[in-house]
């Protein structure tokens, strides 16, 4: 079991999104935003993290990030982001110990209310992460190739809301969420993201996620046991870890 008095007492949540970057501290109610996008590198978000919080108190910092995670950070470049997250040193640019988990990842923590639980982040693509009895398994389900040589993330993500309009990609919604939670065998389907808020009729066996249960997630990040903090000075491996699943206590 962790111990509590190795969990910060304060705790930074940073939610790195393809449009937007938005924070929350603990004790702080109302979250604090500024845009993303293609020209984002890891420098420049702790730049504009830290300036976003300047007058927060924080001991460690919790960072959701839209790709693939290891033991040691982020194990791929993002798609929607600017180039250097692999090997950067987030522990030494904050000054904190800092814990990265994949941003749906993330948001599937906050959201989980116990069972088997798939969770579907429509955003600018599709993330996704199961909850198997306190087990967090990242998923790239966005990248299951659909006809027409388009992957699922490109039907359900953005691109896919603008090229189809809502109607139509309400309909792709509606057909999607109960075919993936037969394929995964979840008791129910949380839908996060952006565009959740797009959806009318929600899908059998699903639910809307709220918008702080990312947040939720960043704080709870520090009370799971085998999860590796980031410090000041560690150094990448030369290989890539595998991917990491994560047990709740």
């Amino acid at each position: 079991m962790i111990d509590p008095a190795r969990v910060p007492k304060s705790i930074l949540v940073v939610d790195v999104g393809g449009t937007r970057l938005k924070i929350l501290a603990t004790g702080e109610t109302e979250p604090r935003r500024k845009r993303s996008g293609l020209g984002l590198t890891p420098q420049h978000m702790v730049e504009i993290v830290r300036d976003l919080a300047g007058d927060w108190q924080y001991d460690a910092v919790s960072i959701g990030y839209p790709g693939q995670v290891g033991d040691h950070g982020p194990r791929q470049e993002p798609g929607n982001l600017g180039p250097g997250w692999v090997g950067f040193n987030f522990a030494a640019a904050f000054d904190r110990p800092v814990r990265i988990i994949n941003d749906a990842a993330m948001q599937a923590l906050g959201s989980y209310d116990g069972g088997r639980m798939l969770f579907l982040g429509l955003g600018t693509g599709l993330g996704s992460a199961l909850i198997a009895e306190n087990v967090i398994v990242p998923l790239e389900l966005g990248s299951i190739p659909e006809p027409g040589g388009r992957s699922l993330g490109d039907v359900l993500g953005r691109r896919g809301l603008r090229r189809a309009g809502k109607r139509r990609w309400r309909r792709a919604i509606a057909w999607a969420v109960p075919a993936l939670m037969a394929a995964t065998l979840a008791d129910y389907v949380v839908l996060g993201g952006g565009n959740a808020k797009q959806i009318r009729v929600q899908p059998p066996g699903s639910r809307l996620s709220n918008n702080l249960t990312a947040f939720r997630g960043g704080f709870r990040l520090w009370h799971l046991d085998d999860v590796r903090t980031l410090r000041d000075g560690e150094e990448p491996p030369p290989e890539p870890p595998k991917p990491a699943a994560w047990r709740l206590i």
